[in-house]
């Protein structure tokens, strides 16, 4: 059996193969897209969740020793504590630091 193309059907069949490529390329660069864009959402909703989930404990904890007054040292440590930790990274991510490099010998 004897295949006979003509230049015109193989310059059509090479043109077919070189489209089939190039879809199956965008179409696996759009898929990765996706698939980054819906990691990086489940991030941010991971993210969003664990931060609920400790600022309810934190309430929690407050409204009990709020509603169950006698231990004035309590009290402070309970509204004192999370305040610490919200300065500090208030205080961090607020904070403008400069890039020094390493210092030349001369001090220039």
């Amino acid at each position: 059996m004897t295949i006979n193309l003509t230049p015109t059907q193989l310059l059509a069949c090479l043109g077919v193969v070189l489209l089939v490529v190039v879809v199956w390329r965008a179409s696996a660069r759009r898929a990765k897209a996706a698939a980054h864009t819906a990691r990086s959402g489940a991030r941010l909703l991971s993210l969003t969740g664990r931060v609920l989930g400790m600022a309810g404990a934190i309430v929690g904890v407050q409204w009990l020793v709020i509603t169950h007054p006698g231990n004035t040292t309590l009290l402070l440590v309970v509204l004192g504590l999370p305040a610490l930790f919200a300065a500090h990274t208030l205080t961090r991510a607020l904070t403008v630091t400069g890039a020094d490099g390493p210092r030349r010998k001369g001090g220039r």
